[in-house]
């Protein structure tokens, strides 16, 4: 009966357009996915730039601190760092000389860098003569360019 009554105060004419007036129409639909589609693509942009400067600030963590102590912790125990021979998997597993000397593991496992690609290691350093080079590719995966992340001090 109440809507009897607020229908029966309305006029003829405001009673149509109530009716025609049902729902949104389809480029209202279209005009409001394609704006949420352009503020999610512009999201996506600013999260990936984020995100970006992450993976060079977690490789050069990696490369400055990660394996910093178990390096150590091998050069002490075997008398020196590993051969570039030998790489980073003397931490996981003994060398093919000097077994005895070796009390690891020292890593459970060698982690790529962010980008998926292994470490490089070199004992002797070229960039530290007196210790090792680590050093990851950076984000477009080759050596020797401008985006490489080494454990030494930039000239």
């Amino acid at each position: 009966m109440m809507k009897e009554m607020k229908i029966g105060k309305l006029s003829p004419t405001k009673i149509q357009k109530l009716k025609k007036k049902k729902g949104f129409t389809v480029i209202e639909l279209v005009l409001v996915l394609a704006i949420l589609g352009l503020l999610a693509g512009v999201l996506i942009v600013k999260i990936g730039g984020i995100f970006g400067g992450a993976q060079e600030d977690t490789a050069k963590f990696q490369v400055n601190q990660t394996f910093k102590t178990p390096l150590l912790k091998y050069r002490i125990d075997m008398g020196s760092y590993p051969s570039t021979a030998d790489g980073l998997e003397v931490l996981k597993s003994p060398p093919s000389k000097k077994q005895n000397l070796w009390k690891g593991p020292y890593v459970d496992s060698i982690p790529d860098d962010p980008w998926k690609n292994p470490y490089e290691y070199r004992y002797p350093g070229v960039k530290n003569p007196g210790g090792y080079d680590l050093r990851s590719a950076g984000p477009d995966g080759q050596f020797n360019t401008a985006d490489d992340i080494g454990n030494w001090e930039e000239e």
